[in-house]
């Protein structure tokens, strides 16, 4: 964040020159109205009066100029930020979406906004007025000492009142908004189960439940509200009373003769110019807070270690070897994955089965590098899978997660992984998950998009269709969680077909199943059971053995 905020420091640089000339040109309206009442009305000159009137329209054109470029400036400066940040952002969500005790949230790229909305808006701006304002007191004082103190304490009131705006709603803005993610991530679930809902009867009571939730968040909203309109409407009432104060003040020193009328108004000009900005930011306090917030949450989600550039890697032959695999689960005594060693050679397929919530899933996330092993080693071709840039890594991997979900976007672009498409490689990955034919009866065929809008696949043909983004540009490494968890009997067929094409092409192979047909074609099986390797060995003395295990159970 500190490196991103220094790029950006032109522009900060530039808009604070712009304020200072801005914060000059302000003090015409206070000196036009001091020659006014000291010169003008006195001399009676017509010349005098147009002349002050015309510099003082030009000065007030030339602030309106640099006010409005001030803006720009940091309009480019809060896109600027949205490039950056987003990019990184989004790019770290996907990183640790993949993370075993993942609990990062999508909202990340409204903390993005926040900062984004709070460079381009008034708040920001106020920022950077706020040094003038001690500038123009001690102005005041240069007119009379009484006047600089009564805006002195003036400022001192209104600080104290900023402060406590931060004091009493500091929390309580937290809270709205951690309530406030909560209840949109309620009804994001919601709308992704509406199948269930609605078939079950659920959504009078999946209403009710999103109704006590946004109760407690409509409740902190009025009570934080209300605290905050009370603040504000203070600030408004100390900065008028202040000015009428002061105008007071002034009468009474041109009554004692101790200033003029022009100096009396002019400083009650300045006064107000001087106690703005705090009163915008009083105002505006809420973005102060959110702003201040977005980047304590984006700061530990961006702080990683930049890992040097890595020596471009020969492409991998396939040569898998797993060394004393170990994966720590939420409590000491109940580990996902126990000291687990096997090695495969180029070429050769494994199938990893046993019961449910043996560790298979998790084993086959630690053998694709996306889960980092709290100790042990997975090595492709000898270099640990873990520490491979993924740029380089990912494109000799095939991968089809249990839940074969697509992104939005066309058939092509899937397949293609969302690099771009070479129309060859995509056709022959999809000829090759035999799903080839399937795609040309799609409305548009590889050009059919799918996700909000677009055509509505079934579970199996999504699977399929992830089949051969994982079979894209022939990988040389590929791992299928349950890969035929939503296929009908033909899907199943063309799946297997799609096996012995891996086994023929040389294809490192490692398939996550319960499905027996899947095993026949295995050289090597593992057996989890309680993240440990029960067995290990060829597929068809496993096979063996598993059968005569189940013929010596009563």
């Amino acid at each position: 964040m500190r490196t991103l905020f220094k790029r950006l420091r032109k522009f900060f640089l530039n808009a604070a020159l712009f304020s200072f000339f801005i914060n000059l040109a302000l003090l015409a309206p206070s000196l036009y109205m001091l020659q006014i009442f000291d010169r003008v009305l006195s001399s009676r000159s017509n010349e005098t009066l147009l002349m002050l009137t015309l510099v003082t329209a030009t000065t007030l054109l030339m602030m309106l100029a640099l006010d409005y470029l001030r803006t720009l400036l940091m309009m480019q400066a809060s896109i600027a930020l949205d490039r950056n940040l987003g990019e990184k952002t989004i790019l770290a969500l996907i990183e640790r979406g993949s993370q075993i005790n993942n609990n990062t949230e999508a909202n990340n790229l409204r903390d993005v906004a926040s900062l984004r909305n709070f460079l381009a808006g008034s708040s920001f701006i106020a920022l950077l007025d706020i040094p003038w304002m001690f500038f123009y007191i001690v102005l005041i004082y240069l007119f009379h000492p009484l006047l600089g103190v009564i805006a002195t304490l003036g400022g001192l009131i209104l600080f104290c009142i900023a402060w406590s705006n931060e004091y009493f709603n500091r929390t309580e803005i937290a809270e709205i908004q951690k309530k406030t993610r909560h209840a949109a991530h309620f009804i994001d679930q919601g709308i992704i189960s509406a199948d269930a809902i609605n078939a079950m009867g659920m959504a009078p009571d999946f209403v009710e439940k999103w109704k006590s939730i946004n109760e407690k968040l409509l409740q902190c909203n009025q009570t934080t509200g209300q605290r905050m309109g009370a603040i504000n409407s203070a600030s408004r009432f100390t900065r008028q009373i202040l000015q009428i104060i002061t105008m007071a003040a002034g009468a009474y020193l041109v009554i004692d003769q101790h200033m003029s009328a022009g100096i009396m108004i002019a400083t009650t000009i300045i006064l107000g110019r001087a106690l703005s900005p705090i009163e915008n930011m009083i105002s505006n306090w809420g973005a102060f807070i959110q702003a201040r917030q977005a980047l304590g949450r984006l700061e530990p989600l961006l702080s990683r270690d930049v890992q040097p550039p890595q020596m471009a890697l020969p492409v991998p032959k396939g040569q898998l070897s797993v060394e004393s695999l170990f994966l720590a689960g939420k409590t000491p005594d109940r580990p996902i994955i126990r000291h687990a060693s096997f090695a495969l050679e180029a070429g050769e397929s494994l199938a990893i089965i046993g019961p449910s919530a043996s560790g298979k899933t998790s084993l086959s996330k630690l053998l694709v590098g996306i889960w980092q092993p709290t100790s042990g080693f997975v090595r492709l071709d000898g270099v640990d899978v873990g520490r491979i840039d993924r740029n380089q890594f990912g494109p000799h991997i095939g991968y089809l997660p249990q839940n074969a979900e697509l992104l939005p976007g066309s058939i092509a672009e899937n397949i293609a992984r969302f690099s771009s498409p070479d129309p060859a490689a995509v056709v022959e990955a999809a000829q090759n998950a035999f799903v080839h034919e399937l795609i040309l009866k799609l409305p548009q065929g590889y050009e059919t998009l799918i996700g909000p809008g677009g055509h509505v696949l079934s579970g199996g043909q999504m699977q399929r269709i992830g089949l051969a983004r994982a079979l894209y540009r022939k990988p040389k490494l590929v791992v299928l969680d349950e890969p035929n968890s939503n296929l009908d009997a033909e899907g199943e067929a063309h799946l297997l077909k799609s096996l012995k094409l891996l086994s023929s092409a040389g294809t490192t192979t490692i398939v996550v199943t319960h499905k027996a047909g899947l095993l026949q074609l295995m050289d090597k099986i593992i057996v989890l059971r309680d993240g440990r390797m029960e067995l290990f060995g060829p597929a068809n003395a496993i096979l063996e053995r598993l059968k005569t295990n189940a013929t010596q159970q009563p």
